[in-house]
């Protein structure tokens, strides 16, 4: 019942939408035309309003995405370079957080993983020019300076693939140009006083007959110090008592890494070119915490392992490397063959000791090192074949594979942890992947453009230990279909629908059995050991979309969109107590388990425009804003809060910016806003979060054409963050929170282009 309501009131706004966009295209259609005065004015004054118009024009920046976006059958939002760079953002996921239905995890300010749809663990697929990255990687690795365009895409389709039940981000890193440019970009950001100093360089060049290059290198270094506070309330039902862990604490961390990638362009004759993209990562991090924590009651007796103190130092390192290389040729007028081959590598390197201490006197000493080795490779092949006229085929082969070796040592005062000893200390394990598509796109007229598409993919993953050996198989088969309907000629009105299927496959660290072991003491529900599960099957969706988007004279839009989706085999983890092969007693274990169905749905509104469009004499501010409403349950999870994990309730953004007439300067502003989260995981567990409510600001002197500075302040509204859980065994009731307050970044930039 609660997704027939959301369905209708989603269809209610989508109509309000519909119906405001008509009005103002009625109002743009039927507002008089003002008399010719050039006649009657000199022509020096009629030569000055004419260039004001086409400065005023070039502001708005929006020609290049909104071309993209409206020649797409599916939904597609792409964001330019103008767009990536605006805020001098120092993540992507701080930039992406802005686009309508988009959040992020971890602390207000700090980027995380990238959700769409509200939709956390692995249910939006995060491309780089195409390609799933490696083991280890994140976006919040990739500087925002090395990015070309962002595509998002709201449905699947069969050349991007079928791995976006939420939806599909697709990071395009920076293009040769046929022009010699050159970009210096050099500033830095603090935080709680902690500088943060950073820089880019990136050239673009032609050489030969037709052949161009770039090359983009970033070096940045960044401090954060965190205050830490963990709250943990046991009560025992059996003796109507109360236990209360009380930790706070201090973190500090200190990054360093060095970014590159280019692109070198050859035109090998007049029907063939090859494009070479090296790839290139490599950071270094330290850590420290400092933890202080109290009982109260205080336990009598004490069980062995109980401290008071923790004091932990970490080390992490990790390097990956890419080469990549495309090959495009046509064969015919109609008919384009196109192959690419990629070869990767990447090692992480950490180890971390953590020294425990009770009344003073140290106790327990835990020494973790882990060394991993990823080597990847991926294949990809594509024929397109235009039939005639608006219509074209298109066929495709793709095959990647990784393997990943793994060597964990963990020490417990010297000596090898306790329970792990038949699992041994290395690890290896192996993905493959291969897919064939085919999807077929053709327009109909003027008006009507159709898109079909099919997809399959087999996946097998092995993993093996010293004493086990793990295989796991599945296959997707995925039919797609699109359609986009132009309510007039010139294409300013029109509708897109979606039927979809898509799938969440299980991660690698989801599928080994090997665990990690939690040294909390006391051991409870909240503080479980780890392990994989390599029986998981794959997510499977049935996806529904429709929606509306009108596009406005001066490069703005009005758009609405609903979304359905129905899942099978529900991938979450689950806390049981189990008898484990590590331990001589039973223990809390919390592994990934296929729980059954879910549904989920919701509505995206977004509104870009420049308010002269709607108030006469207003200034030509920016104005983008977008609103997003979303509904989740899960099948045979009690509610009203059995939502997909994580999943909020919707989310918000308005921002604006304006470039000065009088001045070389411009200023923007931006609030996103999460509202909490409260979800029912599983018939024992609930979590929660934390609101968000972030506000960001720039400003932009422009010195001359080629340099400017920028100052920007990312989180300026530094609420307080934490996330929590209620446990109830039956036994007990555990409520525990951690989290602690966000700060503000302040960022100076010099920018540079000759």
């Amino acid at each position: 019942m609660q997704l027939h309501r959301v369905s209708a009131a989603a269809m209610l706004v989508a109509g309000g939408t519909f119906c405001a966009a008509a009005q103002a295209q009625a109002q743009t259609q039927t507002r008089p035309t003002p008399p010719d005065a050039t006649a009657s004015e000199p022509a020096p004054k009629a030569a000055k309003a004419q260039a004001e118009q086409l400065r005023r024009v070039e502001v708005s920046g929006n020609a290049s995405d909104e071309s993209i976006r409206k020649a797409s059958t599916a939904s597609k939002i792409v964001i330019t370079r103008e767009e990536i760079e605006k805020f001098g953002d120092s993540t992507l996921g701080e930039m992406i957080k802005r686009l309508p239905g988009v959040t992020t995890g971890g602390r207000p300010g700090r980027g995380g993983d990238i959700r769409m749809r509200g939709m956390g663990g692995g249910y939006t697929q995060i491309l780089v020019n195409g390609e799933r990255m490696p083991p280890g990687f994140s976006l919040d690795q990739l500087p925002p300076e090395q990015v070309e365009r962002i595509e998002v895409l709201r449905a699947p389709t069969a050349e991007y693939g079928t791995r976006a039940v939420a939806g599909t981000i697709n990071v395009v890193l920076r293009e040769a140009l046929k022009k010699r440019l050159n970009e210096f970009r050099a500033g830095f950001a603090t935080e709680r006083g902690q500088i943060s100093p950073g820089m880019s360089w990136t050239r673009n060049d032609n050489f030969g007959d037709g052949h161009a290059y770039n090359l983009t290198v970033n070096a940045m270094r960044g401090e954060r110090i965190d205050n830490l506070i963990n709250d943990t309330l046991t009560h025992t039902v059996a003796s109507d008592s109360d236990s209360l862990l009380i930790s706070r604490g201090r973190s500090q961390d200190e990054r360093s890494s060095l970014n590159l990638n280019g692109r070198v362009q050859l035109k090998l004759n007049a029907t063939d070119s090859l494009a070479i993209q090296p790839f290139i990562v490599s950071t270094r991090s330290t850590s420290s915490s400092q933890l202080l924590q109290t009982t109260t009651p205080t336990p009598d007796p004490r069980p062995a392992g109980f401290y008071d103190a923790a004091d932990t130092q970490g080390d992490n390192r990790f390097t990956m490397a890419r080469l990549n290389a495309q090959w495009q040729s046509r064969l015919s007028a109609d008919t384009r063959i196109e192959a690419r081959g990629g070869l990767g590598r990447a090692r992480g390197e950490s180890h971390s000791v953590r020294q425990e201490s009770l009344a003073g006197t140290d106790s327990r000493l835990q020494d973790d090192s882990t060394t991993s080795r990823d080597s990847n490779w991926s294949a990809l092949a594509k024929l397109s074949h235009n039939l005639g006229g608006d219509h074209a085929l298109v066929s495709g082969f793709e095959a990647e594979g990784t393997t990943r070796h793994q060597n964990r040592i963990t020490l417990v005062n010297g000596k090898p942890q306790t329970g792990l000893d038949d699992f041994g200390d290395d690890l290896d394990a192996a993905s493959t992947r291969i897919a064939v598509y085919a999807q077929d796109e053709w327009n109909v007229g003027k008006q009507w453009d159709f898109y079909a598409g099919a997809r399959w993919e087999g996946i097998t993953t092995k993993s093996s230990a010293a004493s086990y050996d793990a295989h796991n198989k599945s296959s997707v088969f995925t039919p797609l279909a699109h359609a986009r309907y132009k309510l007039d000629e010139r294409g300013r009105d029109m509708i897109r629908a979606s039927l979809t299927r898509s799938y969440r496959s299980p991660q690698l660290q989801d599928l080994i059995a090997r665990p990690t072991i939690n040294s909390q003491v006391p051991h409870q529900a909240n503080t479980p050991d780890r392990a994989g599960n390599p029986d998981l099957k794959p997510e499977l969706a049935t996806g529904f979309e429709i929606g509306y988007e009108h596009y406005l004279t001066k490069g703005g839009l009005l758009s609405a969109n609903f979304f359905a989706r129905r899942i099978t085999n529900l991938m979450r983890n689950v806390t049981a107590l189990e008898t484990v092969r590590w331990a001589a007693t039973q223990r809390w274990v919390s592994r990934p388990q296929n729980i059954g169905k879910a549904s989920t749905a919701g509505v995206e509104l977004e509104a870009r425009f420049r308010l002269d469009e709607y108030f006469e004499n207003a200034l030509p501010i920016n104005v983008r804003s977008n609103l997003s409403f979303f509904t989740s349950s899960v099948d045979g999870i009690p509610g009203p809060n059995n939502h997909i994990d994580g999943q909020p309730k919707g989310t918000a953004n308005l921002g604006a910016d304006y470039r000065l007439r009088s001045l070389p300067l411009t200023l923007g502003a931006s609030l996103n806003w999460t509202p909490s989260t409260t979800t029912q995981q599983t018939l024992i567990t609930e979590s929660t979060a934390n609101r968000k409510a972030v506000v960001d600001a720039f400003a932009l002197w422009a010195i001359n054409m080629e340099q400017s500075v920028r100052v920007s302040a990312s989180n300026l509204s530094a609420l307080d963050y934490f996330t929590g859980s209620v446990i109830n065994t039956g036994e007990q009731v555990i409520t525990s929170r951690s989290g602690g307050p966000s700060y503000t970044q302040w960022q100076v930039r010099w920018e540079m282009k000759i």
